[in-house]
């Protein structure tokens, strides 16, 4: 089953959350239980204090360390590409925020999330227990090299750009799983779902995306 419905702190922001989930679906969001989740996650709990007043926007906003939270209708055209049912295991890589790593906890079963910066984990952690998320785990390290003590899992997500998919992603994929990715240069990339049917990967770009450089081993040189 899917993680635990959010706690219903900062009411006083759901209208604008309702408004939001209008601006998704007016975009051509359809699947329900993603616009759910972006009806119950209270986004203004992952941005800093001076850009709150504009939490729910649908547009990325600066957290500090050079990172952004995406901006809500990329999340979103992730999320329904992954056609999540509840119970699946998931790996994201990039917590940054916090805010995906939230909605993925109310569409998934388990959530497994690996953050290459220390101030950006820790910070991620403490607004997601203010939300009252119960049913993820956040590891401080190379994301490239993905969680392999908790692998296979049925879905990959990585929230950076790369040049290529990460060898250790694909290792601890299962064999029926999915991994979305941006893939390309640096500042400008195709985000690409990854289909894995036992040893056969299927590529299916799904339109251009601008996303931060993916750090590490397998990633871009910092």
């Amino acid at each position: 089953m899917a993680g635990r419905r959010l706690s219903p702190a900062g009411d006083s922001y759901a209208g604008y959350r309702a408004r939001l989930v209008e601006t998704l679906r007016a975009q051509g969001i359809r699947d329900l239980a993603v616009l759910k989740a972006f009806a119950e996650t209270p986004r203004h709990l992952f941005v800093p204090a001076a850009v709150r007043h504009r939490a729910y926007d649908d547009t990325a906003l600066p957290i500090g360390n050079g990172q952004t939270i995406s901006q809500p209708f990329t999340q979103a055209r992730y999320l329904e590409a992954l056609r999540l049912r509840g119970r699946e295991r998931v790996l994201e890589i990039g917590t940054g925020s916090g805010y995906q790593t939230a909605l993925l906890g109310a569409l998934a079963d388990q959530v497994f999330s690996v953050e290459r910066v220390r101030s950006l984990a820790l910070a991620a952690q403490q607004a997601l227990r203010a939300a009252g998320v119960a049913n993820v785990s956040v590891l401080v390290g190379d994301g490239t090299l993905g969680w392999s003590a908790y692998a296979p899992y049925d879905a990959i997500v990585v929230a950076a750009g790369g040049p290529e998919i990460p060898p250790p992603l694909v290792e601890q994929l299962a064999l029926t799983g999915r991994l979305l990715v941006p893939l390309g240069k640096r500042g400008a990339q195709t985000l690409t779902l990854v289909e894995r049917d036992g040893a056969t990967l299927r590529r299916t770009p799904l339109g251009g995306a601008r996303f931060v450089p993916l750090l590490g081993e397998h990633g871009f040189d910092a």
